[in-house]
This record gives structure tokens, sequence and C-alpha cells, in this order.
């Protein structure tokens, strides 16, 4: 009994640790959110300008992923975290200190490459020491803590521009990057010794990515969840002004409202995690796409009325809920027979949501600062999209039920 106990203590340790290095992607992404509007006043510049600088962001939250993943691959995972964490650091201050808005757009693709290691090389040390269900429990319980992230990264914008300026807000996230540093030297396991890894050769790296995108199956999961996260950044992106511009709402009210849906995040991922040894992870899938479709059209009629705030609140609710659940449930689904490759899966599967969400991001200002419509076709286009991908190259492939896999006995 003490030795189940002591395992499940390192485990939920392992996964907090973990969860932490994803939550900064979300931090990076939604902490300066409140912010838009004061960016965009001290810049004189428009809200279309100020939400590339996200679209920024998300782009070297893609691109540095593809380079992380394999580098993980090939030197491990805890020395590429070192490196990013340094580089980081320097780039929320950039930030912080820009002055002008084309060097904030250019410094938060920096940031944004910076902080991918965190995402892609987390989740590639999940897949090297779990597989299965046992890596979809896993995976439910470093999104529980990674999923925190959208929850507290708003509030705590909100917070700190409660007494200083947006500046403010990447001087901490320096500070965070700092923390995470000292983590990675200090707390951090190595979890692909250099017996597992790939050859540091940059042809057989693109060779894996090509290997992995002729996996139909591998490259259906990965656009579904990667088309409905990027209705997520589309939410992020328009919500600010949306919530603040249309509504009237205040920083504060927006960042518990955008937090709100962090919850939901958490909701989506722990229904999986809970019910992933009873119904199969495809089941459950295919659910969160359905929920996806039904809560867009929600949204949509709603932005069409311009109904009232609580109205929007609750179908945006449960659309971020489903990707709580398609996220989780595509993920394992996905990594289950990519163990030598798991950074460069990991990287693919991080790549594209950010990639589409930098694309889709702008969508929701096309229209202007006035309605919120654009929003609500956002959604629902990426929800039809994601269950056309899934029904053409999955749902008609024979999934074969992943084995259970036993935990490295090394980091137990």
């Amino acid at each position: 009994m003490m030795k189940s106990k002591s395992n499940n203590w390192n485990v939920f340790g392992l996964a907090l640790l973990l969860g932490l290095f994803s939550t900064l992607g979300p931090f990076t992404i939604d902490m300066y959110l409140p912010a838009f509007p004061e960016i965009a006043g001290n810049f004189n510049t428009s809200a279309s300008l100020v939400q590339f600088s996200l679209t920024a962001c998300l782009l070297g939250l893609g691109m540095g992923q593809l380079v992380m993943g394999p580098l993980s691959d090939a030197h491990g995972r805890r020395k590429p975290l070192l490196i990013s964490m340094a580089a980081y650091i320097i780039c929320s201050l950039a930030c912080a200190y820009a002055p002008n808005i084309g060097l904030l757009i250019l410094f938060r693709f920096t940031q944004g490459f910076a902080a991918s290691a965190g995402i892609v090389i987390s989740r590639a040390i999940a897949r090297d020491l779990y597989s299965g269900h046992e890596l979809t429990k896993f995976f439910s319980l470093l999104l529980l803590v990674g999923n925190l992230g959208p929850l507290a990264a708003p509030i705590a914008g909100s917070g700190i521009l409660s007494f200083t300026s947006w500046i403010g807000v990447f001087i901490s996230l320096s500070f965070l990057g700092v923390f995470l540093l000292i983590m990675t030297k200090w707390s951090l396991k190595e979890s692909n010794p250099p017996e597992r890894r790939m050859a540091p050769d940059f042809k057989q790296q693109l060779g894996n990515y090509k290997t992995l995108l002729r996996d139909r199956k591998f490259v259906g999961y990965m656009l579904a969840q990667g088309i409905m996260t990027a209705g997520v950044f589309a939410y992020v992106a328009g919500t600010p002004f949306i919530y603040q511009n249309i509504y009237g709402v205040t920083p504060t009210v927006f960042a518990i409202l955008f937090a709100s849906n962090g919850i939901s995040l958490i909701i989506g991922s722990q229904i999986v995690g809970r019910l992933a040894q009873r119904i199969p992870e495809q089941t459950l899938l295919l659910a969160g796409l359905w929920l996806a479709l039904a809560a867009s059209v929600a949204a949509l009629v709603v932005t069409i009325v311009h109904g009232p705030l609580f109205a929007l609140v609750i179908p945006l609710f449960f659309f971020v809920c489903s990707i709580g659940i398609t996220s989780t449930a595509a993920f394992p689904l996905a990594m289950e027979s990519q163990a030598k490759m798991a950074g460069s899966a990991a990287a693919l599967l991080g790549v594209v949501p950010f990639l589409l969400g930098a694309l889709v991001a702008p969508l929701v200002g096309i229209a202007g600062e006035d309605t919120a419509v654009p929003l609500g076709l956002t959604l629902l286009m990426t929800s039809l999209v994601a269950i056309l991908t899934y029904f053409l190259l999955v749902k008609n492939i024979s999934h074969q039920t992943p084995q259970h896999a036993q935990s490295d006995p090394d980091f137990n």
C-alpha cells in the first residue's frame, strides 16, 4: 500500500512539474490580453496590429516546436529546455521595453519561439514514460495542471494592470521564465537517455516529419485537434475587444469571464481521463467534435442577433470545454505508435494548432471592433472542418486498441 501511494505521489509530482512547463504557452499568450486596448492606445495603433502581436506569438510557438521537438529527440529533453528558458527570459524583457508596435510584434515572435520548448518537450516526456490508456490518464492529469494557465493568466494580467502598465506584464513573464529555468536545472530528470536518442541529422529529422505526414491516421488526429484548437485562438483574439468594447465590461470582469473557460478546459480534459478505460478515446473525440459544432452554432446565432452577454458566454464555455475533450482524446491516439519519434510527433501535434490559430485569429477582427459575428462564423467554420477531417481521414480506418504501458521505473 505504501509503495502504491508513493508511486501515485511520484506520478502526480511529475505531472505537476510538466504541467508547469505546459502553462508557459497559455501565460505567454493570455496574460497580456486584458492590456490590448492599453497597448493600442500606448502605440497609437489599431486593434488589428495589436492582435497581430498575438499572431506573431502563435507563429513563434508553432515554428519553435518544429525545431525543439527534433532537438529533444537528438540531444535529450533537459538541454534544449535549459537553453530555451534562458532565451525566454531575455525575449520577455525585450517585449517589455519595445519602443513601437513593430518591434513588439518581432519580440513576441521570438518569445513564443522560446516558450515552445516547454510545450513540446513536456509532452514528449509524457510519451517517453507512458502509452495507451496510461498515457491518456497521465496526459489528462498533465492538462489538469496545464489548463490552469488559461484560467490564471488573464486574472494575473488584470491584477498586474491594476497597479502598473502592460510593461509589468512582460516583466512578470520574465520572472516566470527564471522560475522554470531553475525547475529545469534542479528538478527535471532526463527521460530520453543517449541510447534511445535519434541521430542529430537534419535530413533524418526531415525524414521523420515526412514519415509522420504519410501516416493518414496520425494526420487525421493531428488536423482534427489542430483545427479545433485554432477556433480557441480565434476566441482568444476576439473576446478582449468583444467583451470590453461591445459589451463594456471592465478588464477585471473580462479576466473573470476568460478564466471561466479555463475551468471548462479542465472539465473537458478530466472527462476524458476519467472515462478513458470505459469508453474508447475515438468515441470521446467524436463526442467532443459534435459538442463543438452545437456550441458554435449557438454562439453564431447570439452574435447575429446581438444577444446579451450571458447568452454568448454560455456557448463559448461549452465550445472551449469541447477543446479539452478533443485535445485530450486525440493526443494519445496520435502518439500511440510514435515512441521513437516522440519529440517530432509532439512537435507536429503542437505546431499545427498554433499555425492554424495564427491564420484564423486575425479573422475575428476583419469587420472591425463593433461586431462579434466574425467570431461566431470562425468558430462554426473550424468545427465543421474538424468534423469533416475526422470522417475523411480517421473514421473509416480500423483502430487497434492501444495496449496498457508501464511507466519508466527510473522516474518512479
